[in-house]
Formats: structure tokens, C-alpha cells, sequence
């Protein structure tokens, strides 16, 4: 039985409005990528409202758009990240979205059957962002196995 799955979330502060046409390839994008990362082997959830993304949601300001999803393992996010066909959006990212000073990204091994809410995520994020990568939140290159509880 699965006892955890991976979390991740991430945040981007983007560079216009969603109905500005220099976001327009960001848009086009969204619903595909979307789909893509359903079908993807190893996930299992994505934070969305009612029109079928995220970027309705803004708890952490009007320009700042978020994403937090499920997976089974690193390796599968890894794979829907870099090697599928979201490597060219993530390429893309800087002409719709500002340059990070900090981390934008964060990982932690989350209880399977319970969603993580985006305050726990947030809180996360900012712990990575002062404390660096450790065992309650971490990224790709400072991955960690799950817990073995």
C-alpha cells in the first residue's frame, strides 16, 4: 500500500495579465499541458477550480500564479517536467513569467489519500526559501526518498 505520494508546488510572478496577447502563448499552452500531465504516468492530482486550472486561485497576490500537484514518485514528475512534451512550455516560462530571486519550487512527501492544502504548500515554500532543502521540503536536484513509516 502507498503511503505517501510526492507534492509539489510551484509559483510564478507573471510578467503581464492573463488577458494580455503577450501571454497568449501561455494560455494556448495551459489546457494541453494540463491534460498531458493527467495522462502521465505516475500522477495522481492537481490543484484546479472550477474552469479546470489553478490560475483562478491567487492567495499569494494578483500577479503570482500557482501550481501544486500529486505524484507517485520523483522520477515521474521528473519525466512529465523534463521529458515530456511540458519541457518546451517550462523552456518558454521566461516570456511570460518574471526571473525568481528565490525558489519557486518545492517538494515534500505528502500522506496518500489526503490533498495538501496551498497554506500548507506556502508554508513550504517558504521554508525551503530560508532554510534551504531538507526533509520536509526539497527539489529535484536535493531529492529525498519517501518516508518509511
Amino acid at each position: 500500500m502507498v503511503k505517501y505520494h510526492l507534492a509539489q508546488f510551484n509559483v510564478a510572478t507573471m510578467r503581464h495579465p492573463l488577458d494580455d496577447p503577450e501571454m497568449q502563448g501561455f494560455i494556448d499552452a495551459l489546457d494541453r499541458i494540463n491534460q498531458l500531465a493527467g495522462v502521465s504516468p505516475g500522477f495522481v492530482w492537481r490543484l484546479q477550480d472550477n474552469t479546470g486550472d489553478s490560475t483562478g486561485i491567487r492567495p499569494m497576490g494578483a500577479t503570482i500564479l500557482l501550481n501544486m500537484s500529486l505524484w507517485k514518485s520523483v522520477e515521474a514528475l521528473h519525466a512529465y517536467t523534463y521529458k515530456s512534451d511540458h519541457r518546451f512550455v517550462f523552456a518558454a516560462r521566461k516570456d511570460w513569467f518574471e526571473p525568481s530571486a528565490t525558489r519557486d519550487l518545492v517538494m515534500w512527501w505528502h500522506p496518500a489519500g489526503t490533498i495538501p492544502t496551498v497554506e500548507e504548500a506556502r508554508v513550504r515554500l517558504e521554508q525551503i526559501r530560508l532554510f534551504g532543502p531538507c526533509e520536509g521540503a526539497f527539489n529535484f536536484k536535493h531529492a529525498l526518498p519517501p518516508p518509511r513509516t
